[in-house]
This record gives C-alpha cells, sequence and structure tokens, in this order.
C-alpha cells in the first residue's frame, strides 16, 4: 500500500497547496465568496460538476447499483436532470442578479423581510449536506488507513477547512477543477472498465444475474418520483448550487457550462450503476451494499491505481464538503448575522468584509467536522436536509421567479408552512418517509398562493427593480481598491 499512500499524502498537500495560492487572489467579498464572478465555460463546468456529484453520488451511486443494478442509477441521474434544468431554464436570470445568497434573491424579488427565515431553513440544508459529506471520510479513511471513525473526520474535516478558508471560492474552484479531473480518470477512466473486466463483462453479469437487474424502472417508480422531487429540483434552488452559478462571468457561461457540468452527470450516473452492478457478480453477499465501491477498489485495483481511485473518491467527498461549508457560511454570515446586527454592505471595506467570511468559514467548520462526528446515520441527515430545502424554499423561490403575483407575505407563509409541515410529518411518518416531502410540498404551495393572492401586490417600484436586475442592469458591485498580497 506505500504507493497508494503516496497518491493519497500528494493529493492532500496538493489541495492545501490550491488553499494558499487561492489566498492570494481572494481581495474582496466578491472574489472570496464568489470568484470575483468571472469563471470561464472550462472552469465553471469542471466545478459544477465536482460539487454535485459528491461521497453520495459516488459510494452511494455504486451502492445502488449493486443493490438494484442499473435502474441504480436514478438517484445520480436525477441530480443531473437538475443541473440541466437549472442550467437551460433559470442560470442566466440568477447569474445577472449579482447576489451572494438565495435569500437576497428573495429579498429583492419580494422587497425585503424574507431574508432571515429563509436563511435559517437555508442554513440548515447546507450545515447537513456538509456534515453528511465530512461524515463519508470515515469510510475512505477507513480503506486506506484503518483509522478510526473520528480521527478520519477530524483528518479529511480539518483540510476542507483550512484550504476554504484561506482562499474562500478561489480555493475551492482551483480544488474543485482538480478534484473533477481526478474523478474522471479514477471513476470513469479506471474503475469503470476494469470493474466491468473484472465481472467477466456485460455477457457474464446478464448471465449471472437477475433480469430485474437490468431493467432501467427496477428500483420502482415511486422512488424514481421521490428522487425527482428530491435531487431535481434540490438541484434548482441550493444555496451551494447557486453560489457557483454566482461565479460564471456571463450568461452564456452559466448556460452552456452548467448543461455541459448536467450532462457529465448523467454519464457519471450510469458509469456508478455499472461498477455497483460488476461488484454484485464479484461479491454477491456483501452485508453492506455501500461497502461495494471500497471493496472492489481494495479487492481488484492494482497498486497505484487504487491509490488514484480513492483519491477520485476523496476528491468527491471533498468537492461536495468544501462547496456546503462555503455555502453554510455564507448564508449564516449574510443572512443571518449581519441581519441580526444591522449591518449593511457598506458597513466595512473589502479587507474586512474578507476576513469576517473567513473567520464564519473557520466557525462553521468546527461545527460541521463536530456535528459529523456526534451523527452516525448519513441518509437520515441528507433526507432531513433535502426535505426541509424542497418543502419549504422550492415554491417561494420558483414563485418569485414565474409568478409575479406573488407577495412577500406569500413567501414567508410558503416557508413556514412548508418547512413545518415537513418537521411535524417527518416526526409522524418517520424521517425516510416520501409524504413529508409530498404533503409539506403540497401545503408550501397552498400557502403561497392563498396568502399571495389575500394580500396586497408587490410594489410596482420592487417590481421594477427587479425585473432591472433579471435583465442584468442593476447597480454594479461596489469596488474597491484591492488589498495586497500577503508576502
Amino acid at each position: 500500500m506505500a504507493v497508494d499512500y503516496a497518491v493519497i499524502v500528494v493529493y492532500l498537500a496538493g489541495m492545501l497547496a490550491m488553499g494558499w495560492w487561492g489566498m492570494r487572489r481572494a481581495r474582496s467579498k466578491s472574489e472570496f465568496l464568489v470568484a470575483g464572478r468571472r469563471l470561464g465555460p472550462v472552469m465553471y463546468s469542471g466545478t459544477m460538476a465536482a460539487i454535485v456529484l459528491g461521497g453520495a453520488s459516488t459510494i452511494g451511486g455504486v451502492g445502488l447499483g449493486y443493490q438494484y443494478g442499473l435502474s441504480g442509477a436514478w438517484m445520480v441521474f436525477t441530480i443531473g436532470l437538475g443541473l440541466l434544468a437549472l442550467s437551460v431554464f433559470f442560470s442566466a436570470r440568477i447569474a445577472r442578479l449579482k447576489v451572494y445568497t438565495v435569500s437576497e434573491m428573495l429579498d429583492l424579488r419580494y422587497g425585503g423581510r424574507a431574508g432571515v427565515i429563509s436563511g435559517v431553513v437555508m442554513w440548515a440544508y447546507t450545515l447537513m449536506l456538509a456534515v453528511t459529506s465530512t461524515i463519508a471520510y470515515a469510510t475512505i479513511f477507513d480503506v486506506l488507513f484503518d483509522m478510526n471513525r473520528t480521527a478520519a473526520i477530524v483528518l479529511g474535516g480539518s483540510i476542507v477547512v483550512a484550504y476554504s478558508t484561506l482562499g474562500g471560492m478561489w480555493s475551492i474552484t482551483l480544488t474543485d477543477m482538480v478534484q473533477f479531473v481526478v474523478k474522471t480518470i479514477g471513476v470513469l477512466l479506471l474503475l469503470l472498465p476494469i470493474a466491468v473486466v473484472k465481472a467477466g463483462g456485460f455477457g457474464e453479469m446478464r448471465a449471472k444475474l437477475p433480469t430485474e437487474y437490468f431493467d432501467p424502472l427496477g428500483i420502482g417508480g415511486e422512488t424514481i418520483f421521490t428522487y425527482v422531487l428530491i435531487y431535481t429540483f434540490g438541484m434548482l434552488i441550493g444555496q451551494d448550487i447557486w453560489q457557483r452559478v454566482f461565479t460564471a462571468r456571463g450568461d452564456r457561461t452559466a448556460r452552456w457550462g452548467g448543461t455541459v457540468a448536467g450532462t457529465y452527470c448523467l454519464v457519471y450516473a450510469l458509469a456508478g450503476a455499472v461498477i455497483g452492478t460488476a461488484a454484485k457478480v464479484l461479491y454477491p453477499k456483501l452485508p453492506n451494499a455501500d461497502d461495494a465501491f471500497a471493496t472492489i477498489v481494495k479487492d481488484e485495483l492494482p497498486v497505484g491505481v487504487r491509490g488514484l481511485v480513492l483519491a477520485a473518491a476523496l476528491a468527491a467527498v471533498m468537492s461536495t464538503s468544501s462547496g456546503a461549508l462555503i455555502a453554510c457560511a455564507t448564508v449564516a454570515n449574510n443572512d443571518i448575522w449581519s441581519r441580526l446586527r444591522g449591518a449593511t454592505d457598506t458597513a466595512a471595506d473589502d479587507h474586512d468584509e474578507v476576513r469576517g467570511n473567513r473567520a464564519f468559514i473557520l466557525v462553521m467548520g468546527v461545527v460541521v467536522i463536530c456535528t459529523a462526528i456526534a451523527l452516525n446515520n448519513v441518509v437520515e441527515a441528507l433526507t432531513v436536509a433535502y426535505n426541509l430545502l424542497v418543502g419549504g424554499l422550492l415554491v417561494p423561490i420558483l414563485g418569485g421567479l414565474l409568478w409575479k403575483r406573488g407577495t412577500v407575505q406569500g413567501a414567508l407563509a410558503s416557508v413556514v408552512v412548508g418547512g413545518l409541515a415537513v418537521i411535524g410529518l417527518m416526526a409522524g411518518y418517520g424521517i425516510l418517509a416520501n409524504e413529508p416531502v409530498y404533503y409539506g410540498l403540497l401545503s408550501s404551495l397552498a400557502a403561497y398562493l392563498v396568502v399571495s393572492l389575500a394580500t396586497r401586490p408587490t410594489d410596482a417600484a420592487v417590481l421594477t427593480a427587479w425585473r432591472e436586475r433579471l435583465a442584468g442592469r442593476g447597480a454594479p458591485e461596489r469596488v474597491s481598491e484591492p488589498v495586497p498580497a500577503p508576502h
């Protein structure tokens, strides 16, 4: 394993070096939080694909393939569909708003007063997303170093917190590009063909497995529908995804770069399911389907290649973890703390804003690591996160983009009713049940429509300012003299 260890150590050291390099570029709030809004199509596509394809998509995707065959691709496939829908229909308008958070968009559209409540819901979602990604370090480092769970979480989490704190979105963008390349080589170009060959090829796989393993709908129609509702719609409104859209340098980059990333996700989804199906042929009686990825990597790959593929899994986890962490810290600082203390955008210079956001990433990183150590069930934490996001925020966000009659009262009612309904229904039906997100979303929609129609329309001046921002004619961001780079 010495060669494999060397590959991983070099990879981790490279991540920290990228963080240090990114620190020299992140000299303003815009540079730190959204990479100066100037990523081109290549970097934008790579980083967008990297953030949405995390540990759940890689380790979990292979596990679903092991359990259900080719239809196990549906979870990751619906993530790709959501990214495609966001890129084609909404990304250009979102990028033109020149905001930092989803809650800022809600305030612009509805005329204020929606930010803190929506910010709390979004903060809970991004926190849980970061926690679930951080927990996944335990699986990878256990395979690599036989490390206990707490130490693995602290090691992996500390590296992500370090490079994210140093350079913000620039560091995360640079590391995500490396992680995108490593994932592509490790999973698509190495693990996928090797797994199929080791399993005897597709003919042998068909001969040894039940026919339902090759049924595209074998996982079940209700499960697919739930995936669409949670993950496809979740991609449309998540702060972690929007914050990447904000990094695009223009409409065309946001639209076409996101479309390329979404298409890549569809390919990745199928690859994970095929790898899992091959693992089922090779190891038909694994106690846990999520062990399929680690088992096939450990037992079937040659030295060096094994280290690269494990680095790919680590890359998948780190990209999602760092994206969720900066989103969590941005929401906590800009949507909750700044609003509660009554701060304005002009209250501090760019250097102070960078320092403040850097402090929030560090604090939120410690909270994420501690929460990850305390929690055990990744699936439940992720389900809670997406149920709250979709049930509480989908309707007011899409309603604001698509329906001019929606009001701030309707938006607040939608967030509160949908969020409380989801929490209550999860307590009644169980966290993993489908009903909470179904009925929570319906109650959120009903509250939005009824309260919006029962209250006065949004002020004409607010809607005019909103349309100006959507058209890209809003007030430009404040520009100040750059802070000298540290020596």
